[in-house]
């Protein structure tokens, strides 16, 4: 497990530079298509037959989707071990509350405690605990801040999950370096699906306006 882990990584972080910089527009680059990435989003339509659940929260404009009335939209894809590759855009005058759901195994649930859930989060909302920051696994393991840009701005983060190892990064700053293995919550709220193998990823909104482009996923699962 450890030898895939950092082989997947090492290829994760010598495309990182390469995905953001000249990134077509809601579409793979041909590196991203030879190592077999799936497009989740093609600047025109959330398919309902990728994604389910809260899609009539998420209206696409220009290119982009964003938070309307929010809810979990999730893939109709499980995946277990995976790279997903996402730009986001925070709103400038609110907390942009949102977070990235991983291996929820039903629709609807929530994945803060039925999965992982991934903050989504201006760095500079107050009052906020270390576990709720942006990239934090929400709960369980507390995230670096600084990695965003200014407000208003298109931030690029990536996810690789592999096993029970997870990694996020931010404008290619590495956020959370973490394997929850024997991790724990750090508040008072069980976690019964922090070791689930697999299950939906996507978007889960409390209706403040974050956008969201150039959504792709690799699975690693063999």
């Amino acid at each position: 497990m450890k030898k895939l882990f950092f082989a997947a990584l090492a290829a994760c972080f010598c495309a990182v530079s390469f995905a953001q910089e000249g990134q077509p527009l809601n579409q793979l680059t041909e590196q991203e298509k030879e190592l077999g990435f799936e497009l989740l989003f093609d600047g025109t339509e959330l398919s309902p037959e990728i994604w389910q659940s809260g899609i009539d929260g998420y209206p696409v404009k220009d290119g982009y989707f964003v938070c309307d009335k929010g809810g979990n939209l999730e893939t109709k894809k499980a995946y277990s071990d995976f790279i997903l590759r996402f730009e986001f855009k925070l709103p400038t005058d609110r907390s942009g509350n949102n977070g990235v759901g991983i291996r929820t195994t039903a629709a609807n649930l929530d994945a803060a405690y039925n999965g992982m859930e991934l903050q989504i989060i201006n760095e500079d909302y107050q009052g906020i605990a270390p576990w709720q920051q942006h990239g934090s696994i929400y709960g369980i393991i507390p995230a670096k801040t600084g990695a965003q840009k200014p407000k208003g701005e298109w931030n690029y983060e990536e996810v690789i999950a592999i096993g029970p190892y997870i990694k996020v990064i931010v404008n290619n700053v590495l956020i959370v370096d973490a394997d929850i293995t024997d991790a724990k919550p750090i508040h008072n709220a069980e976690h019964p699906g922090l070791h689930n193998k697999s299950g939906f990823v996507g978007f889960l909104g409390h209706g403040d306006p974050v956008q969201f482009r150039n959504v792709r996923i690799l699975s690693l699962a063999k």
